[in-house]
């Protein structure tokens, strides 16, 4: 529903939220690298802010981790003064990320936000990056599931883990594991031991598009002892999920299009 409360001119800020891709600047898209080209002010968690060249005429604004809606806050409050403000998120900005934090900011902030302008640009998320390292594995269903339970309840976490287990979907595990929170990832791969077989695939993959890349094809048995930081994605086939090996690299891991109906 709409009403006319509340309209007039719109403030001449802005506010873009950005996504830098998983690391390598040739994954920035031209249409993020253009917004990023239009800021006047530059706001994002620290590590990704220094991604970012300076240039004469951007205002960094570089914060800790887990500030992300005062982060939110801080964009639109400069794009209220008449700011072009570009908040930059790794990988895509609605995955896990950023947007999700500025639309939370805006829904229940000030109203005279409401009549910025306000833009997402898509980056390569994390799940897509690793998936294109090993082959295709997300070539059939799947979901995304991030494991850390600083925003819901490890509960929630697991019944979702159980529900997508039990449907027999690929699954794409963020934010795995870190020091504050070492023992989740391996209960998570636990729980697929439950239902899934010993040698289904298991992709680790950490620090794609950076310098110190590396993807490991594992399986599931062999996972759950494997090490992991919060630079690692995490992708847990499902029964259909297949290697192609090769004589002299790693194998491929795909998952078929096709599904058998049941019977």
């Amino acid at each position: 529903m709409t009403t006319s409360e509340g309209r007039g001119a719109a403030p001449a800020g802005s506010v873009c939220v950005i996504g830098l891709g998983p690391g390598d600047p040739r994954y920035v898209t031209p249409a993020a690298a253009a917004a990023l080209a239009e800021a006047d002010d530059l706001i994002g968690y620290a590590p990704y802010v220094a991604r970012v060249p300076e240039r004469p005429g951007l205002t960094r604004h570089a914060s800790d981790n887990r500030v992300e809606v005062e982060r939110a806050r801080h964009a639109l409050e400069l794009a209220a003064q008449g700011r072009r403000v570009a908040v930059v998120s790794g990988g895509d900005p609605g995955v896990f990320a950023m947007a999700a934090a500025l639309f939370e900011a805006l829904d229940g902030g000030d109203p005279a936000w409401l009549r910025l302008a306000i833009t997402v640009e898509p980056g390569i998320t994390a799940m897509l990056a690793a998936a294109a390292r090993a082959g295709a594995p997300l070539g059939g269903d799947f979901c995304a599931i991030s494991l850390s339970d600083n925003l819901k309840p490890w509960d929630v976490i697991t019944a979702r883990l159980e529900a997508v287990l039990r449907a027999d979907l690929v699954i794409a595990l963020y934010n795995p594991i870190s020091r504050a929170r070492p023992w989740q990832l391996g209960a998570a791969l636990g729980l697929a031991a439950e239902h899934r077989a010993p040698e289904t695939p298991v992709i680790l993959a950490r620090a794609i598009g950076r310098p110190d890349e590396a993807v490991r094809i594992l399986t599931l048995a062999e996972a759950r002892d494997a090490p992991a930081d919060m630079a690692t994605l995490v992708i847990i086939g499902a029964a259909a999920t297949r290697l192609v090996e090769r004589p002299d690299a790693p194998p491929f891991v795909y998952t078929p299009r096709r599904v058998e109906a049941a019977r």
